[in-house]
């Protein structure tokens, strides 16, 4: 049995949930999703809960229920806060300071003579971009030039 089936999904305020036969649909603040179900899982609504459960002992029922659980509390998630993705830059690392050089140079040691000829240079300068191409489909063939801005 899927473990993960076992956790019921908690359904949040504000949120409503609509159960046929054969589908799901789920509207909250932020918009209405609705997906149909697999005929191996039972999705039942247990108070402010939703309950799935495998129809059968079968592995691909099992498997479902799982799935289908995961699905449920992703589309709840959805409509009620929305898809957040966070990321944080961590120090200043060479590839903060000089996200161009990135597009020039394909790996990182690569870089070093990169960030070598533009820390001899003085706080005011900047790089240009001087071509912009790709050779051969694949081959990215930028170059820049530094100097004073």
């Amino acid at each position: 049995m899927s473990r993960i089936a076992n956790y019921p999904v908690a359904i949040p305020k504000g949120v409503e949930v609509t159960l046929s036969g054969t589908s799901i649909s789920i509207k909250g603040p932020l918009g209405t999703i609705a997906r149909p179900l697999d005929a191996n899982v039972s999705v039942e609504r247990d108070g402010e809960q939703l309950v799935c459960k495998a129809v059968g002992n079968s592995r691909h029922a099992e498997a479902m229920s799982g799935t289908i659980r995961a699905l449920l509390a992703n589309m709840v998630n959805g409509v009620s806060k929305g898809f957040e993705k966070k990321l944080a830059l961590v120090g200043v690392g060479y590839r903060a300071q000089a996200p161009s050089a990135r597009r020039a140079h394909p790996s990182e040691e690569h870089f070093l003579p990169l960030f070598v000829a533009l820390g001899a240079a003085a706080d005011d300068y900047r790089a240009d971009r001087v071509y912009q191409g790709i050779e051969s489909g694949a081959l990215a063939m930028d170059s820049y030039c530094f100097g004073p801005a």
